[in-house]
């Protein structure tokens, strides 16, 4: 019974996550130590599955797919989606630099996490280090392309954004941001699940359908790296985190806005300051102009302990 709450707990906290701009539910699933697991389950699905229902029926199908960790999983996941569509946005548009404290704090200590799972360093590692970091510094301040509400276009972001939630440091809902689809994508799962309108609901098959694609295919990218460069593989992953926080820093002096489809303002584009140049800032939307330094502080201490506290619960289960 542990195991199935424990990781549905970690289903809530990856799909709480993926809702945040620049934060990865694959940091959550590397943090809480599931990470290849769930890979492996992801890349189960295919033609392996035709011969296990053959072989052994659904039981079979059960099996390969790992289904009791997959479901209770996924359970949490759904939960935490529903949780961070309406919690997690209302918490980041009312207290926006105590919550990006608390995630730049958490996604800190990750990149220590996963980088002292690096067997040996060498220069080969430093750089893949380095270009990971490139990576995930460049998107956090490419600037956003316009969105596309055609059906094959909701196909194709659903396709990245899934890709992206694999990778630890790469924020799903960062590349949507990016592809102009966010604001989009984000109002279309809250309105279907409120009133089930059909035509909100077909965009969610379609964007699902991507979704699905691109986790198989991603899957097994991933899956062979790990088995065959798992240390440049997490020399990679590493540098994705750090290069991510440029997007978590707190201290945001807002470029641009946009107008969402309900008529509210949003951040469009913003970009990293001191908290010394935060403080002199005027006419800041969002974030103000108070540094609030102090309680900054304290909630990224509070993102260190938390990974710790899950890694320790999680050697703690045996989960």
């Amino acid at each position: 019974m542990k195991f199935y709450v424990l990781n549905a707990l970690k289903g809530m906290a990856m799909g709480m996550a993926e809702v945040v701009p620049g934060v990865s539910g694959g940091t959550i699933a590397f943090i809480t130590g599931i990470y290849e697991r769930l890979i492996n389950v992801i890349k189960s699905i295919g033609p392996d599955l035709i011969t296990a229902i053959r072989k052994d029926g659904l039981r079979g199908v059960w099996k390969a797919m790992d289904g009791n960790f997959l479901a209770s999983l996924l359970g949490g996941m759904v939960l935490g989606i529903v949780i961070g569509v309406f919690l997690i946005t209302y918490l980041l548009a009312t207290f926006p630099l105590l919550v990006w404290s608390f995630f730049f704090g958490l996604i800190l200590v990750s990149a220590w996490f996963v980088g002292k799972q690096i067997s040996s360093w060498n220069g080969q590692i430093i750089a893949m280090l380095t270009l990971g970091a490139a990576v995930a510094y460049y998107i956090t301040v490419a600037v956003p392309a316009s969105g596309n509400p055609a059906l094959w276009y909701i196909f194709f972001c659903g396709s990245i954004a899934v890709s992206a939630l694999l990778l630890p440091g790469i924020s799903g809902s960062f590349i949507l941001l990016l592809l102009g689809m966010y604001t989009y994508i984000i109002p279309t799962v809250k309105e279907a699940l409120k009133t089930f309108e059909l035509d909100k609901l077909i965009i969610l098959v379609v964007f699902g359908s991507g979704m699905l694609l691109g986790m198989i295919v991603f899957s097994r990218v991933i899956s062979w790296t790990f088995k065959h460069h798992k240390d440049l593989t997490l020399a990679i992953l590493t540098g994705f985190l750090l290069g991510s926080l440029n997007k978590i820093w707190p201290w945001q002096q807002v470029i641009s806005t946009m107008e969402k489809e309900e008529g509210e303002k949003a951040v469009l584009f913003s970009k990293s300051v001191f908290p010394s140049t935060f403080s002199g800032l005027s006419d800041n939307f969002l974030y103000g102009n108070d540094p609030q330094v102090l309680g900054c502080i304290v909630m990224i201490i509070l993102g260190f302990a938390t990974v710790f506290i899950a890694e320790m619960a999680s050697k703690k289960i045996g989960a």
